[in-house]
């Protein structure tokens, strides 16, 4: 052999390298190729003719009030507010939970009612919009938002309303945010950033935001 030719063919690809992208890349294609084909096709069909389960009965205290109702057990507390009980203000905006407009009040605690089922809350106390005020007389946090012009469109105010509520609460109770600086002494201070990060799961598309967080720190005493 001449001493310039060589067993690698000079028009040969390099040796595979193993790198953090190679890695990611073959890993990826392999779950792909394998795992992800394998169990859809060991899913079972769907069957549409199949019937759908039993309803179920659920008790639900709605705003002070015993409901009973029969469901399908798939049934989401919104839509049992909405669709069996004609309480329309908790809103489906977007029903994946992304967006607030649905919050209501589950023993004082905020929930997004679009991602519970109904029947989870059989025999628990139910807070929504409809059920602030005291007759004539507004919630705090209601008289708060109107004053400070806390909505545009107001379609999701009432799940702000919800939610703010639900949020001093937990604040009262010393519940640190994901900005609270010493988490010894959780929200000593309920400033605008401690605010605005609580109540980020509750999207305004109008951005009356300014407005909302005067209407809260009003509700809480604070000055505004």
């Amino acid at each position: 052999m001449d001493e310039h030719e060589s067993n690698t063919e000079p028009d040969a690809p390099n040796a595979f390298e193993v790198t953090r992208r190679t890695v990611i890349e073959t890993g990826t294609a392999a779950l792909l190729l394998t795992t992800l084909p394998h169990a859809v096709f060991a899913a079972s069909p769907v069957d549409d003719n199949e019937p759908p389960p039993p309803p179920v009965k659920v008790e639900l205290q709605i705003n002070g009030h015993s409901h009973s109702l029969t469901l399908d057990p798939r049934t989401t507390l919104l839509d049992a507010l909405r669709e069996h009980l004609a309480l329309t203000g908790s809103k489906k905006g977007c029903d994946h939970g992304q967006c607030g407009a649905c919050t209501v009040l589950i023993e004082g605690r905020r929930i997004n009612s679009c991602l519970t089922l109904a029947v989870i809350h059989d025999g628990q106390s139910v807070t929504t919009i409809e059920g602030l005020a005291t007759g004539d007389n507004l919630h705090p946090m209601q008289t708060a938002f109107v004053e400070h012009d806390g909505f545009q469109c107001g379609y999701c105010t009432s799940g702000q309303i919800c939610s703010a509520i639900g949020m001093l609460a937990e604040s009262r109770q010393g519940m640190p945010s994901y900005v609270t600086g010493d988490l010894t002494q959780p929200a000593a201070e309920l400033t605008d950033v401690e605010i605005r990060e609580r109540m980020s799961g509750n999207i305004c598309r109008c951005a009356a935001y300014p407005n909302i967080v005067a209407a809260i720190k009003q509700a809480a005493g604070m000055p505004t």
